[in-house]
């Protein structure tokens, strides 16, 4: 007999480097939309973050500025579970067991290890090897039914699917679900400014190359209109944006900042020239973003705040998760008190 698994989301973001208008539209835009839908749990993945070198004076801080960002984007810390990972042990316990689950085979194949690692993979933590693991007792710390990610997460969750088979299979339970990816939206992957063939990333080399969610309205405005197009102006279609990188992304921002479509967005600006659309992007995105980098400002002055929601969230997580890890070690074997 399948168990009915309750409809549950969970998601998080790293805290590496600052947050950008990539993880909103990718991340943080559809996890707020997503409340009151199902029970939705955010986290920030701190024990992610250390897989590569992170300064220790600087971690708590990235940590809180994502909480921040979650927060000032709207999400309700009384609607969803928001804490970070670090708090929660039973995401290292799991994330052992998974350990002894995933078969070197398919961690062989995670294309982000490889490419983060790139020609040093020996000088490479384990940890950087082995992180899809722990990603997938994130998720299944909480039988998560669904996982809002971007398409380059995907292999991700698909990987988190596997282990949950398998621990199934092994120990002839129907214990884990198979989770499923929720991949939507207009600008699931925001791209580069400078770009379009590249991601927007909080690394890259130059500032101009991305929009950063603590950016004034000023900034924001000058990157936009900098920003690199084509000499030609907007189709009549979607279809004439093929192969126009750069023009595809600025129409995705739009549509994905206005909550409509690129095909409307053509429709509204179809033979339009760049010195018309990039404007109008600018005071759109000022109108979206300006009031979401000064809360976080205003969140970040109080650090104390931050890391009260943060605690509180964790008690709840640790709730949740307790019962389920607790029946993990009973079905995998292992001694625990009662």
């Amino acid at each position: 007999m399948t168990q009915a698994f309750t409809p549950r989301v969970f998601s998080g973001i790293k805290p590496s480097g600052g947050l950008t208008l990539g993880n909103y539209l990718g991340a943080i835009k559809r996890f707020v939309g997503m409340q009151g839908q199902m029970e939705t749990i955010y986290c920030v993945v701190d024990m992610h973050a250390i897989t590569v070198w992170q300064d220790p004076s600087e971690l708590a801080n990235a940590t809180r500025e994502v909480a921040a960002g979650y927060l000032a984007a709207g999400l309700d810390p009384a609607t969803s579970i928001l804490f970070n990972q670090s708090q929660v042990s039973a995401h290292a316990e799991l994330g052992w067991i998974f350990n002894c689950v995933a078969r070197v085979g398919w961690m062989n194949r995670m294309t982000q290890f490889k490419d983060k690692a790139g020609s040093s993979a020996e000088k490479a933590s384990l940890g950087l090897y082995a992180y899809p693991a722990l990603m997938a007792a994130d998720i299944l710390l909480y039988h998560a039914t669904h996982v809002p990610v971007g398409e380059d997460q995907k292999q991700h969750v698909e990987l988190t699917r596997d282990i949950a088979a398998k621990f199934n299979h092994d120990f002839k339970v129907d214990f884990f679900p198979r989770t499923e990816p929720v991949i939507d939206g207009p600008a699931t992957r925001v791209m580069n400014l400078r770009d379009g063939t590249k991601k927007m990333s909080k690394s890259g080399e130059s500032d101009m190359e991305r929009i950063n969610m603590t950016d004034g309205a000023d900034l924001i405005a000058k990157k936009f209109k900098k920003a690199k197009t084509d000499p030609e102006p907007l189709p009549e279609t979607l279809e004439g944006l093929k192969d126009r990188a750069e023009a595809r992304n600025l129409v995705d921002i739009y549509a994905s900042l206005s909550d409509s479509t690129p095909e409307a967005v053509i429709a509204e600006y179809a033979g339009a020239g760049w010195g018309r659309f990039k404007p109008a992007l600018a005071d759109l995105a000022v109108e979206k973003l300006a009031p979401m980098g000064d809360e976080m400002a205003r969140l970040m002055a109080d650090p104390a705040e931050i890391d009260r929601v943060l605690a509180e969230g964790s008690e709840k997580a640790r709730a949740l998760a307790a019962p389920i890890l607790a029946q993990t070690y009973d079905i995998v074997g292992l001694l625990r008190g009662r």
